[in-house]
């Protein structure tokens, strides 16, 4: 007699192994998905990085170029600022040199107004003595002007004779007088200062 389970049981073992199949093929389907996906995920997150690392990259600057740059700015700013400096002082010596004498000038005016009204004051008078003092008035006048312009005559007459500051175009031999003794000035001599203007023309004693 024919078992009536058996082949229910055959079957059902073949149906188990056949779903324990199915089940591990889909479970190995799903594993390598997952794989696939990690692998996939990684390669991405990999690929964002390098992108990322790429643009903040910055090129590699040379020390010595830099520093190169930086010198050669400051070289062209200070040629910049010494051409100015050269510019505003001709403009400032230009200025000096047309306008320098203008207080000086302002001043020898009044000398001016002095001898014309000296000039006016002799052309009725026959004293000779008004006309010199209204000459030491005006002289005076002169001669003050250009003391306070920082004029200054040399001392010549009994000084110790100075080629910085005599000149001498006479030499008399003398008992009386030191060697290199000024004996006479000839003509005067001016400074402006430590500046010589004019030389004193002298005449220097020396030995008989």
């Amino acid at each position: 007699m024919k078992n009536p389970f058996k082949g229910t049981n055959d079957e059902n073992l073949n149906n188990d192994v056949d779903i324990n199949n199915a089940t591990s093929e889909e479970v190995n389907d799903n594993a390598a998905e997952e794989t696939k996906s990690e692998e996939e995920k990684l390669a991405a997150e990999n690929t964002v990085q390098e992108e990322s690392e790429t643009i903040t990259e910055e090129p590699d600057i040379n020390p010595l170029q830099e520093k190169y740059d930086k010198l050669n700015n400051q070289y062209i700013r200070l040629a910049a600022d010494f051409d100015n400096y050269r510019k505003r002082h001709e403009q400032e010596k230009e200025a000096l040199l047309k306008y320098g004498a203008e207080n000086t000038l302002k001043k020898m005016i009044e000398v001016l107004d002095n001898f014309d009204r000296g000039l006016k004051a002799i052309e009725t008078v026959d004293d000779c003595e008004k006309v010199k003092e209204c000459y030491n008035l005006a002289y005076k006048n002169f001669t003050d002007v250009l003391t306070k312009a920082g004029l200054e005559k040399i001392k010549a007459e009994g000084e110790t004779f100075d080629p910085n500051y005599h000149e001498a175009v006479m030499q008399t031999p003398s008992s009386d007088k030191p060697e290199h003794t000024i004996i006479a000035e000839l003509q005067k001599g001016y400074k402006l200062g430590d500046k010589v203007l004019r030389p004193a023309l002298v005449n220097v004693a020396v030995q008989e």
